[in-house]
């Protein structure tokens, strides 16, 4: 019953295909229909979600009734889809693998740097439309892309079509399954030179430690980014829950909310830094002024001529009035003192004898 199951789809698709070549016939923008069936194998139905899908919100396109135009929408439903058909396949195909094994593989396919790839090999790179202004499209925009076609193609055609654009035009040709399957990432070296490159503070707490049902100890960290929760990992040693925290926290900054929020915090810490720069120096400033009022009140003032041995260089001239008086003064006593002793009261007066 699976197999004619099977088959039956695969005849209803070659029949639909052939319709759409028909309708082609009678289309005048066929060139961009012709454009897109080489990257997925058939011909588009609705053109128009393709077309948002390689809309970069740096355009800033609007619709008919206002509203932004981009591919961020799309985006979203892609990533979702793109887990689910990724995750299926990955099941399949290694029967008997642990779930931690299964989530790792997965992963490895679906994140940025490999969507950037993917995106470049089947050529949505050269069909993007961005503002060159944009600086975001150097590290994100290829990946971004890929998921909101991959959006486009399950809006378009349905979950069966686009997974099997999925394991026929992307997987079957550009990835091997079994070598990305034993190949190590490390998904906190990835953050933090993510998180340098944007200077971004990331910090690792361990923030629960546990036991198992086997008594096996379980290790829980989160990662903060700029002080904001982005994302918990668990494992049985504590590199391993980094690692997991870090593949979720690599995942959140795709979220543009969750990047505006942390812009916000940014701009917040960066104000709050300069503020207490400037009270730090209005402070210091204070505390100099008062030091150098306090040293001049409590400075010891100096007396002239407080050292007898050394006489000033300018005495005031109120100073040598007195001291020229006094002088005139101590003569004009000895004067007086002379006149009033008579001449014949010194025995050696030449006059004594003559009285």
């Amino acid at each position: 019953m699976r197999a004619l199951s099977s088959r039956n789809t695969q005849s209803n698709i070659v029949l639909r295909n052939e319709i759409d070549k028909i309708r082609l016939l009678f289309r005048k923008d066929r060139e961009s229909y012709l454009c897109f069936y080489r990257i997925l194998g058939f011909y588009p139905r609705n053109i128009q979600l393709y077309e948002q899908a390689l809309l970069h919100k740096s355009t800033s396109v609007r619709s008919d009734k206002g509203r932004p135009l981009n591919n961020e929408r799309l985006e979203f439903l892609g990533d979702a889809i793109l887990d689910a058909i990724v995750g299926d396949i990955v099941y399949k195909r290694f029967e008997g693998k642990r779930e931690g094994f299964l989530t790792n593989t997965r992963s490895k396919i679906v994140q940025r740097e490999t969507l950037n790839k993917l995106a470049v090999e089947i050529g949505l790179d050269k069909l993007i439309k961005y503002s060159t202004r944009s600086s975001s499209h150097n590290s994100y925009m290829y990946g971004n892309a890929f998921e909101a076609f991959i959006g486009a193609i399950y809006l378009d055609q349905g979950y069966e079509r686009c997974k099997q654009f999925m394991e026929q035009r992307i997987i079957n040709r550009y990835i091997d399954l079994d070598k990305i399957s034993r190949k190590e990432v490390n998904f906190k070296s990835k953050l933090i030179e993510w998180s340098q490159k944007n200077k971004m503070e990331v910090s690792f707490e361990l923030i629960e430690q546990f036991l198992d049902h086997d008594s096996n100890p379980v290790f829980q960290t989160e990662v903060r980014i700029e002080g904001l929760p982005a994302g918990t990992g668990t494992g049985y040693s504590k590199k391993e829950s980094q690692q997991n925290a870090a593949q979720m926290a690599i995942k959140k900054v795709k979220e543009p909310t969750f990047m505006s929020t942390i812009e916000e915090i940014k701009i917040q810490h960066s104000a709050t830094a300069t503020e207490m720069e400037t009270e730090m120096e209005i402070e210091f400033a204070t505390d100099s002024e008062t030091e150098l009022a306090t040293g001049l009140e409590n400075e010891p003032e100096t007396e002239l001529n407080a050292n007898p041995e050394i006489e000033p260089e300018n005495v005031p001239e109120k100073n040598i009035l007195v001291n020229e008086i006094s002088t005139v003064q101590q003569g004009t006593e000895a004067l007086e003192t002379n006149q009033s002793k008579s001449p014949c009261d010194d025995p050696e007066s030449p006059n004594r004898d003559l009285q």
